[in-house]
């Protein structure tokens, strides 16, 4: 099975598997948003980060490889009655434009090995707007032992050191690594080794 027909398969299901709550990690840094700000929710999945951010008064683009995941997305922006600009994209070919954003949220998009993660953090280094505010939450190597959501490849999972050289030439970051329990649908539930990260360009 294809990593499309997998994701396929699990937006198949009927709700939402990660619930229709925001990612509590972007809920509790929406102080940080400012109504009107053009705003990027890569990988967005069905749409509950892009809906959030869209009911703070963002101008919100979301995009995901699944079109049933952008489906689910458009139902949930229409049933809390926000306007989202939905793409069905891949985050290895989406044309990613030069400073074209004041937000841009990444949460758990952790299907990347090394490489095209590195592509990745240079593509939102690019898109950000000088000044622009990164919202990236992800699970640590120790979330292997865990089992609670997230991948099985150890190389997919963030660190400190990781991310401290990934974003090292922005104007500021903040790291924070902790285990919490998370209640983010069925897909994301229970003991979780987190890793926020909060950067400025």
């Amino acid at each position: 099975m294809s990593e499309f027909q997998r994701w396929e398969t699990r937006f198949s299901t009927p709700g939402y598997l990660f619930g229709k709550a925001p990612n509590a990690f972007l809920k509790n840094h929406a102080h940080l948003l400012k109504p009107g700000q053009k705003a990027l929710s890569i990988a967005d999945g069905e749409g509950r980060n892009g809906v959030f951010l869209a009911e703070q008064g963002l101008d919100v683009r979301t995009f995901d490889f699944s079109p049933k995941a952008v489906a689910k997305a458009q139902a949930l922006a229409a049933e809390r009655g926000v306007k989202l600009h939905t793409e069905r994209a891949d985050l290895a070919t989406w044309n990613w434009p030069m400073e074209g954003f004041d937000v841009i949220v990444a949460i758990f998009f952790q299907f990347a090995d090394p490489p095209f993660r590195q592509q990745i953090f240079s593509n939102i280094k690019r898109s950000l707007k000088p000044g622009g505010l990164l919202l990236m939450e992800g699970y640590r190597p120790e979330q292997i032992a865990y089992k609670t959501g997230g991948p099985s490849k150890v190389e997919n999972l963030y660190t400190r050191v990781l991310l401290e050289d990934a974003f090292r030439d922005f104007a500021s970051i903040e790291i924070k690594e902790y285990d919490a329990v998370v209640e983010e649908g069925a897909e994301h539930k229970g003991m979780s080794a987190l890793i926020d990260l909060v950067g400025r360009k």
